[in-house]
């Protein structure tokens, strides 16, 4: 399970994505020129790994807040499972989900607006 995600990590740290041609393309943004919510975040990552906060956020702020989810997800899980721990995952909740659901889809349609502010949310 680990190998593949270092096996990406290492190659993210090392190919921007943004100056080679082999790494897969968003369809939605080549057929219709729409960005989708995870528009910029290979690039997101490669910056991230390089330490570039700022440019990673100006990929794809959505990643960084996902990653962010996701690490407060595995805390949780590893406390509860091998330090019986009994924490409430709150990423599990219904009410939660229905959030990050209408999040995902606010963010789709204010990155695809072309006036100021919501143009800042479109990858750079």
């Amino acid at each position: 399970m680990l190998v593949p995600v270092f096996g990406l990590a290492f190659l993210y740290f090392y190919i921007n994505p943004s100056e080679v041609n082999f790494l897969p393309k968003c369809i939605l943004y080549s057929t219709t020129g729409a960005y989708c919510p995870g528009c910029g975040s290979q690039r997101a990552a490669h910056h991230l790994l390089n330490l570039d906060f700022y440019k990673a956020a100006q990929q794809n702020i959505l990643f960084i807040v996902g990653l962010f989810a996701l690490l407060y997800y595995c805390f949780i899980e590893i406390s509860n499972t091998f330090f019986n721990k009994h924490y409430t995952n709150k990423l599990k909740q219904q009410k939660t989900l229905v959030i990050i659901l209408i999040v995902i889809i606010l963010f789709f349609i204010l990155r695809n607006l072309p006036f100021e502010p919501f143009n800042w949310l479109a990858p750079h």
